[in-house]
Order: structure tokens, then C-alpha cells, then sequence
């Protein structure tokens, strides 16, 4: 095999090895099929077979119950950010709560804003999002037609441990950098939206999984393609879906129940991938320094910095001396973020481990 280094790119992020090997074995034909799965019809047998395997494990490791639908759509996160609330807001007269807990959230924010009524529930920004709402903080209106959290904010590192609670009101989450990383209480949520270049797949396929009366607030006036009932109607068939991209989700959802061991396993294993990184922040005596704070830092994206921006370059380019790719800081906190999501593998964060544990020795009297 060509060799790989360990990817810790925030997304497009790394796939598991088992995986990409086994797409790789059927790309030039499917067993059975003569035929690659770029190729077939998204209306033949051989590809609704797939369609439906993919969404059957999504259920069994997720847990979903009966009354959920599970779409796969095209767009991105950032198509959601629109599609929530054209769907869901209920009119101009309506309103929505939303968290704003970093920068995806504020871009859910931003579009939200575009179609209706939107209440700040709590905004993190005067701390530059280091931290996350206690419940007594979250400002919320029992009549709004939804609330709006993002789980994970992959620039900031900051993850929710929990779920905010809203009472009856539909709680909507964009679950696009932690899904399949833990278990969920499906049942707590209205909708779950996750775009799949993180933990699910690569890019290019968007999971939504959304409560059957929800679907009836869909207005007959949305265009077909921006209407999640119609997408549920047709059976995420309206237009031609992901195809690839959504075969790749299901081979992602067969590792993790096959390979893995379920979502209890994979989280316990990504708790000890973090707790490497995050135990070398805790004893660097300041040279490392961690963006979240402690009680809500993130299992997938580990963000700090060094004493300086030189210093920060001189990290990252002798880390990819050493196999240790896409560390840069997202372009508008800059500083260092390692993505360690499921598919990294426990010695490529060892590795880091070491490296930074030698940077520190080398360089440990240049403090802020």
C-alpha cells in the first residue's frame, strides 16, 4: 500500500483504511453488478439496494427510532442553514431561538436571519467562543418554532457534553463534525443535520434526519428541491442523490458497527485520543495554550497555540517533516487544530503527542 500520513485536516478529514480498500476493490465493478457504483442508475435495483442498506445501519447505530426519516440531500451544512428555517419557521410571524456557540453556528445564524424571525438565545462571541452556555445563560422563548444549537464548532474546539434543554420545543442541531462519534438521544431532537466529510464520509452527501411531524411544516410553496417533504416523499430520490458519496456513508456505517464495535466503543476511544493532546496542553506550563475552556473542549478538534507565530511555523512545518499534515489553525483564528475524528487512528495522535512534547523541550523558554 502507498504510504499515508496521518491527516489532520478538518475536512475533506480522514477516512478509515478499511474502508477506502474496500472502495477501492469495487470501484471498477460491483460483485455481482459489472459495473462501478459511479455508474449505475440512482433508479436501479442494484443502487436502492444500497440506498437502503446505508440508511438500515445508519438506523441501527444511531439508534433511530421509528418516527425519524432519513434523508441524504446534497449542499452542505450550508444549504441547511437555509433549509431549516424555510422549512420549519412557520412564517414571517414566527420566530426561532439559536445558540451561537462559534463560527458555524453564526453562519446559521446569518442565513436564518434572510428568511424570519430569529432570537439570540446566547451568543459566546465576548469570550471569542471559548466556552459554552450554562442552562440558567440560554434565553429562550417557549413559543419559538424551534431552537438551534451547533454540537461541535470545529474552529473554536468547543463540543456540547449534552444536549441543551429546550422543554417541548423542536431542537435542531448541526451535527456535522461530531455524528457517529457518539451515541445520541435521537428522541431529544427535532432534527439532526450533518454534512459527511468529517466522521460520516467524504464529501458531497448531507444526512438529515428529522421527526415525521416536522415534515408537515414544509410549506407547498418551497421549491421541490428546498422542501424536506418532498424530499421524504420521494425517498431522497427527487433528483439524482450523491451516489458515491452515499455508498461511502454506508461502508462508514458498517465499520463502525462491524469494525469498531458501535458508538459506546467509539467514543470511548476518541475520549482517550483526545485526553493525549489535552493532557500535554494541561502540563506544558503555558507553552501550549488551549483555546476552549477545559469543561468544554472538543473530542474532534483540538485548538491552541505556541508563544508565537514563528514559532507556530516552525510547529507545523517540522511536523510535516514527520508525517503530521493540515495542523494549521482554520484561516480566521490561526494558531494550531488537530481534527482527530474517527477514522485517526490512535498512534497517528501518539505521534503528535511525541512531536509536540519534543517542540516543547527544544523551544520551552519562549513563553508569551
Amino acid at each position: 500500500m502507498t504510504k499515508r500520513v496521518f491527516n489532520f485536516s478538518a475536512g475533506p478529514a480522514v477516512l478509515p483504511v478499511s474502508v477506502l480498500e474496500e472502495a477501492q476493490r469495487d470501484l471498477v465493478a460491483m460483485p455481482g453488478h459489472g459495473m462501478s457504483v459511479l455508474e449505475m442508475s440512482h433508479r436501479s435495483k442494484a443502487f436502492i439496494a444500497i440506498m437502503e442498506q446505508t440508511e438500515a445501519d445508519l438506523r441501527t447505530v444511531l439508534a433511530i427510532p421509528d418516527d425519524y426519516r432519513v434523508l441524504f440531500l446534497h449542499g452542505g451544512s450550508r444549504l441547511q442553514f437555509s433549509m431549516v428555517p424555510m422549512n420549519l419557521l412557520g412564517g414571517k410571524e414566527k420566530s426561532a431561538d439559536y445558540i451561537v456557540s462559534g463560527s458555524w453556528g453564526n453562519n446559521a445564524l446569518k442565513e436564518a436571519r434572510r428568511e424570519g424571525n430569529i432570537n439570540v438565545a446566547w451568543d459566546g462571541k465576548a469570550t471569542e467562543y471559548d466556552r459554552l452556555p450554562e442552562t440558567r445563560d440560554i434565553k429562550l422563548d417557549p413559543n419559538a418554532s424551534y431552537v438551534h444549537f451547533t454540537s461541535n464548532e470545529t474552529i473554536q474546539g468547543v463540543q456540547f457534553a449534552e444536549e441543551p434543554a429546550v422543554g417541548k420545543v423542536p431542537l435542531v442541531c448541526d451535527a456535522s463534525s461530531d455524528i457517529l462519534s457518539r451515541p445520541l438521544p435521537i428522541e431529544q431532537y427535532g432534527l439532526i443535520y450533518a454534512c459527511a466529510q468529517k466522521n460520516a464520509g467524504p464529501a458531497g452527501v448531507t444526512i438529515v434526519i428529522i421527526r415525521d411531524d416536522l415534515l408537515q411544516r414544509s410549506p407547498e410553496s418551497l421549491p421541490g428541491m428546498l422542501s424536506y417533504r418532498t424530499h421524504a416523499e420521494k425517498e431522497s430520490a427527487f433528483n439524482t442523490p450523491p451516489c458515491f458519496a452515499l455508498y461511502m456513508v454506508g461502508l462508514i456505517a458498517k465499520w463502525l458497527r462491524e469494525e469498531v464495535g458501535g458508538l459506546e466503543a467509539m467514543n470511548t476511544l476518541n475520549q482517550q485520543k483526545a485526553k493525549l493532546l489535552y493532557d500535554v496542553l494541561d502540563q506544558s506550563e503555558g507553552f501550549f495554550r488551549g483555546h476552549a475552556q477545559a469543561a468544554c473542549r472538543s473530542l474532534m478538534n483540538v485548538t491552541f497555540r505556541l508563544p508565537s507565530e514563528e514559532l507556530e511555523k516552525q510547529f507545523l512545518a517540522e511536523a510535516a517533516e514527520g508525517d503530521l499534515v493540515s495542523l494549521k489553525g482554520h484561516r480566521s483564528v490561526g494558531g494550531i487544530r488537530a481534527s482527530i475524528y474517527n477514522a485517526m487512528p490512535i498512534e497517528g495522535v501518539e505521534a503528535l503527542k511525541k512531536h509536540m512534547l519534543a517542540f516543547q523541550a527544544k523551544h520551552a523558554g519562549q513563553k508569551v
